[in-house]
Order: structure tokens, then sequence, then C-alpha cells
């Protein structure tokens, strides 16, 4: 029954299994499936923290490269970033340890974005995230 609603209904497959969750009622869960998506949800959050950062980055990117173009927008759009990065990770504080390799994602997409949006080449960009953990994630820093 669990295998065939999780097909047909994932909405009303997750609000069951958290009631059979709660009522201790092991013989009905649907194990394997509820691995699966727990498993999945991990890796959603993992996925938010790469997507927040990559959109932050752009944004310093545009910040440093286009002084020029710089306003309250582009402004306020990082610190609504850095804050949600703040929520999310005080919300789920073992992603902390995944940081460096979200930095480096996010950097990597941030580049695409930041060429598609400057009109810059990619070449203009270095390669590598030219901050750190700290300076990313500090409300006062942002790249001159």
């Amino acid at each position: 029954m669990s295998q065939k609603l999780y097909e047909q209904d994932f909405y009303a497959w997750t609000l069951q299994q958290a009631e059979l969750l709660r009522s201790q009622t092991q013989q009905d869960l649907d194990w394997a499936n509820l691995a699966e998506e727990l498993e999945d949800m991990g890796k959603n959050l993992k996925r938010e923290l790469e997507s927040r950062l990559k959109v932050l980055f752009a944004h310093l990117l545009k910040w440093q490269y286009q002084p020029s173009h710089r306003g309250h927008s582009w402004q306020y759009t990082i610190e609504e970033q850095r804050n949600e990065l703040a929520d999310h990770l005080a919300d789920n504080p073992s992603l902390r340890s995944k940081l460096p390799e979200a930095i480096e994602r996010g950097y990597r997409n941030a580049i695409v974005v930041a060429t598609r949006e400057t009109g810059l080449s990619k070449s203009s960009f270095p390669t590598e995230c030219p901050w750190n953990a700290e300076q990313v994630l500090d409300s006062a820093f942002l790249p001159e």
C-alpha cells in the first residue's frame, strides 16, 4: 500500500509516513522509500546552501567588478543572502563542514551568472573563490 501511495501521491505518502512514525507502527512504514527520501532531504539542504552561495557570489563579483553599477538592489541581495545563509547554517549546523565544497561549487556557478549579467568575459573573474568563509558570511564585508 505505501509503495503505491508513494508513486501516486507523494504528499499524501509523506503525511502517512509521518503519522506512522509518530504512532511507532513500524510494520507499516515504507522503510526503503523513507530512507531514500530522508537522504534526498539532506542533499536538498546542501543544494540550498550552494544555491544561496551562488547568488551571493554573483552579487559580490558584480559589486567588485562593476563598481559603477553598484546600487541598493545589489546591496540588499547580498544582505538577504547572508541572512538566509546564517539562518540555514543555524538550523543545520552540520552543514558548516560542507562549506568548503559548497563555496567551490557555488562560486563556480556564480561565475556563469556574473558573466551573463555583467557582459564581462569569464576570464575577468578569478577561477577560484577569492574570499574565505569568514568574509563570505561577514555582514560587513564587501569587496572593493
